[in-house]
């Protein structure tokens, strides 16, 4: 038996994907108790992840309501970057974001539920695409900050989703795309606004690979039921996969992202 704070889980870009759980100061392999029985406990306490109190809700996946509030990486323009307000000087934390979002940036099309525009931060290939349950991966453009980041991402979103369905993507694995065509066609179609077309911002990359990405499933679902540990506070069954930030159970899949700081138990037969 294992006992301790959860954080997401850890991967390894292999065939398949190696998958880690990190509980406490352990990070525990996961790939064999694939067939096995799993039990998850949830023992009541839940500390945020920054500033290590106890609370009784998490927001922002991990995070009390006051760190959540305050901290940079908490702020609308993470999940926006293109409503970045760093040159307003309004920044929650300079520092952190001069680190984190001042950063060359990759923009990539993937195969999760199907053809999405994704955006991470280039030390974060290919974590980003494992952790959204993608396929397939190209990246396609290099830009110099997160801001422009997200600028690019607007003018690619009004052709392509940049939404992933989780519900089927843990149903199967998706059918390949040809994604250089995609990306070729998309090419012909942007159309660069003014705030981009004059920045020396973007860089397109034409000799990329497209990444290939196996996950360790035995059997996928038919129907997606998702648990809430918070409810049962106990999920127990076989374990038929892992994909993305999900553990896929005989009776149902838990997103283990969103147990970031809970006090849980964790064994297998």
């Amino acid at each position: 038996m294992y006992t301790g704070d959860l954080r997401k889980l850890k991967s390894t870009l292999s065939d398949p994907v190696q998958y880690y759980l990190p509980i406490g100061e352990v990070e525990l392999p996961l790939n064999g108790c694939l067939g096995k029985i799993v039990t998850l406990k949830f023992l009541g306490d839940i500390q945020c992840v920054h500033c290590q109190r106890k609370i009784k809700k998490s927001y922002s996946q991990g995070y009390c309501f006051p760190c959540a509030q305050t901290l940079a990486r908490c702020d609308f323009c993470i999940v926006k970057p293109e409503k970045c307000h760093f040159h307003l000087g309004t920044c929650r934390e300079p520092e952190w974001g001069k680190i984190h979002c001042f950063i060359p940036h990759i923009v990539y099309l993937a195969n999760t539920s199907g053809l999405k525009v994704g955006i991470t931060r280039e030390t974060q290939i290919p974590t980003r695409w494992i952790d959204q349950g993608a396929v397939q991966a190209l990246p396609i453009f290099r830009v110099k900050n997160r801001y422009h980041s997200g600028l690019v991402e607007v003018v690619m979103k009004s052709m392509v989703a940049d939404k992933t369905d989780w519900r089927k993507m843990l149903k199967g694995q998706a059918e390949n795309l040809a994604l250089f065509e995609k990306r070729d066609e998309l090419l012909k179609e942007i159309e660069w606004p003014n705030d981009l077309r004059d920045e020396n911002a973007i860089e397109i990359l034409q000799n990329q690979n497209v990444v290939s990405i196996q996950y360790p499933v035995l059997s996928y679902p038919e129907k997606v039921t998702a648990f809430n540990i918070e409810k049962t506070r106990e999920i127990s069954g076989t374990l038929l996969g892992i994909k993305g930030q999900y553990l896929i159970f005989d009776k149902g899949v838990l997103n283990i992202r969103n147990l970031t700081g809970y006090n849980i138990s964790f064994f297998s037969d």
